[in-house]
């Protein structure tokens, strides 16, 4: 199916102007660093404009772009896992003490909210919340999450992006779940 697109929503002049904030917040709740958000969407931006002849019409405008930035993103999270492992800083947060409180008992489930959660999205509050709470997150754990459960990226290919076991994979996907529960509770819901 082609969109229709319009001369107007193709110039790359109204991009950065109609596109620019979205594409800077979504790259922000993946990296957790402006700086890093900032040169992504320019290389996206980039990209787009050395690409718009392959354009194909099939979705809109923004989606393309975001797709762009996706693959920019993927490609940050690349260099940096492979810098670490080059220089064997690859640190390993793996413990299983993440799982457990201070009188070692098993952390237990979240408990019911009784707030509204379309409501809280529609008005940023969820995104800003799940921001602070991802940089609270170890960098691995953080990457692991925002690629498998935001970006919907197979669990095959992270392990494979990212050198990782797929055990690993699971661990690490579980631990950062564990601790955005734990954060949500604490600093969004009131819970504990």
């Amino acid at each position: 199916m082609v969109i229709s697109i319009t001369q107007e929503e193709m110039n790359p002049s109204k991009w950065v102007d109609e596109h620019g904030d979205y594409l800077y917040r979504f790259a922000l709740l993946r990296l957790r660093n402006p700086s890093k958000a900032e040169d992504v969407v320019q290389e996206t931006m980039l990209a787009a404009l050395s690409g718009r002849q392959s354009f194909t019409g099939q979705s809109k405008v923004r989606t393309w772009l975001t797709g762009i930035l996706k693959h920019k993103i993927m490609d940050q999270f690349r260099s940096v896992h492979r810098e670490h492992r080059l220089n064997g800083l690859f640190n390993d947060d793996d413990t299983i003490d993440d799982l457990y409180d201070s009188r070692e008992h098993l952390i237990p489930p979240a408990q019911a909210w009784s707030g509204n959660p379309e409501k809280a999205f529609e008005q940023g509050e969820f995104q800003e919340q799940l921001r602070l709470c991802l940089k609270k997150l170890p960098k691995r754990q953080a990457t692991i999450f925002a690629l498998r459960e935001m970006d919907g990226i197979s669990s095959e290919e992270i392990c494979k992006e990212l050198t990782l076991t797929s055990t690993n994979y699971w661990v690490l996907l579980h631990r950062s779940r564990v601790a955005l529960r734990r954060c949500f509770e604490i600093h969004w819901f009131g819970l504990k």
